[in-house]
């Protein structure tokens, strides 16, 4: 055989394998949406989590992958009878540089509502499985302000994250409320010991705010899910303590603010929860007279946790 023919023959060879490998990247593209539909229709939330990056481009905004999971979260609960095709099944691939841009027609129907508009999502090989990079429509559509896209979600969201606790944190007889600024969490890795791996961005802290003026903000540092308490005047000066619940898998601690100083009144009282179960505010604080409060904490004492009592003073 010539050389110039082999070479021809060869250069077939490869165009035609590049073209089969091409053909079923597209093919198993196809598959991951039609699953990445089904879940929807099966209002898996969950599982819906691991079809997406670690960061995504989420209908023009970009969000972590927890932020995605709790919005189809939120739209699941609010409508168990989410439904969403595929119309006619009609998919189309399109291989932008390394990625892969699918576009189709999605109908949904939820409460009594039935919409259709044209979607998009640009996936991306990860560990040579198929993830969601960008998702969200085509155009710039109207209809992105209905209760099932991001824009309501968002609103939500803040609200129950800034969930707000009344009080008189400044001691001016008036009710003002405090509110924490939570960070945004980009992943929460579970191992076997139940102990988690939480990755925030720009660090795991969160941020205790009060719409008294007056009263400046306070930073609680590698705390990233949290509860408030009004724990009313402790210490004499008019004004009601905060309790900051700084919540993790087997622990909580309470930190007891007072707001006028900023300061902690004690040291944070830590709880094993995984030993000492159920407990609730009453069994941690008790005020026990004039600028007097007693603590009650978990502790280890020869290998064993116990719960100790501490008398706090109260300047």
């Amino acid at each position: 055989m010539r050389p110039i023919y082999l070479l021809l023959l060869l250069s077939l060879t490869f165009i035609t394998a590049c073209n089969e490998k091409q053909s079923k990247r597209e093919k198993d593209a196809r598959a991951f949406v039609q699953e990445w539909n089904e879940l929807h229709t099966e209002i898996k939330a969950p599982f819906l989590k691991t079809k997406y990056m670690d960061v995504v481009q989420y209908y023009g905004v970009e969000r972590t992958n927890f932020k995605v999971e709790q919005h189809k979260k939120m739209i699941f609960e609010d409508f168990p009878n989410y439904r969403q095709t595929i119309k006619d099944n009609e998919i189309a691939v399109t291989k932008e540089g390394a990625d892969y841009l699918v576009v189709f027609e999605k109908e949904v129907q939820y409460g009594d509502v039935k919409a259709a508009y044209k979607s998009f999502l640009l996936l991306t090989l990860s560990n040579s499985r198929f993830k969601i990079l960008s998702e969200g429509v085509v155009g710039k559509e109207a209809h992105l302000n209905i209760p099932v896209f991001p824009y309501n979600l968002d609103k939500r969201l803040a609200a129950s994250e800034n969930r707000q606790l009344f009080g008189d944190f400044n001691g001016d007889d008036l009710s003002d409320h405090a509110y924490v600024e939570s960070p945004v969490l980009m992943s929460v890795l579970e191992n076997e010991q139940s102990k988690e791996n939480v990755i925030c961005e720009d660090g795991c802290n969160s941020i205790l705010h009060f719409s008294a003026k007056d009263l400046s903000s306070i930073k609680i540092e590698d705390a990233y899910k949290s509860d408030l308490e009004n724990l009313k005047d402790l210490n004499g000066d008019g004004a009601d303590e905060i309790g900051f619940w700084n919540i993790k898998p087997n622990s909580k601690s309470l930190y007891i603010f007072d707001p006028t100083s900023g300061a902690l009144l004690t040291s944070p009282v830590y709880i094993n929860t995984k030993v000492h179960k159920n407990m609730k505010l009453i069994d941690v604080i008790k005020k026990s007279g004039s600028k007097k409060i007693t603590v009650t904490r978990s502790a280890q004492r020869n290998g064993t946790w116990v719960l100790e009592d501490e008398i706090v003073l109260l300047d």
